[in-house]
């Protein structure tokens, strides 16, 4: 990737702004201009760096999912950045996003880190997890294959693959050919009847995820 050749995206300054509950807005300065998230702090060392698709945002598929369980990991001791890219749909910038993110949750206690994406962001996770050493396992929710390609860098670090089989926008045979291209530890998951957003399987995804987070950063 291009990504690799790039100079660092260094982070130079953080403002805060604390929100209702366990949350906290915060503009993460960067030498290349700025981006947002939410950052959910907890007590231990685990934290959880979460993206969406192509398009940005901050609460994931599956009815916002990625909220929820920011929410509910911060008693499991476990942090959450869910973060909003500079330049949605810019492959190499958004993986040089995420590993900004990575020295923003290293410097907030975080030394074991998962990264999360959905769709878009799944390559964009799979990408930035070869790239950083912090990172212990990565989660690919109904992942795109462009970008992806490189994942075999990941082992023996343990990636997750999630799919709908009536995924319309990205066919399922993208997990399963990301899978086929990672060494192991791996895992590929198909929710059968589920959709590009994963809707009709809200309740047993939710469950998966917290349970693979909490047992790969603890």
């Amino acid at each position: 990737m291009e990504t690799e050749n790039r100079p660092k995206l260094k982070l130079v300054t953080v403002e805060t702004q604390p929100l209702d509950g366990d949350q906290t807005r915060v503009i993460l300065r960067t030498s290349d201009g700025d981006m947002e998230g939410m950052f959910h702090s907890a007590e231990g060392n685990g934290g959880v760096i979460w993206v969406s698709g192509a398009l940005g945002g901050f609460d994931g598929p599956s009815f916002g999912i990625f909220t929820v369980l920011s929410h509910e990991l911060v008693s499991e001791g476990i942090s959450s950045l869910r973060l909003n890219y500079r330049f949605p749909g810019e492959f190499d910038e958004c993986v040089l996003d995420v590993l900004v993110a990575v020295d923003f949750l290293q410097q907030n206690r975080a030394a074991n880190i998962a990264l999360v994406g959905h769709s878009f962001g799944g390559a964009v996770a799979i990408q930035a997890g070869t790239m950083s050493h912090e990172v212990k396992t990565v989660v690919g929710l109904s992942s795109q294959t462009y970008g992806a390609h490189q994942v075999s860098k990941l082992s023996p670090r343990p990636l997750l693959l999630i799919h709908g089989s009536r995924d319309r926008n990205l066919p399922a045979l993208c997990s399963q050919h990301i899978y086929e291209w990672a060494r192991e530890p791996k895992e590929l998951v198909i929710y059968q009847g589920s959709g590009h957003f994963l809707r009709e399987c809200r309740d047993e995804l939710h469950d998966l995820l917290k349970d693979w987070l909490i047992a790969k950063l603890r």
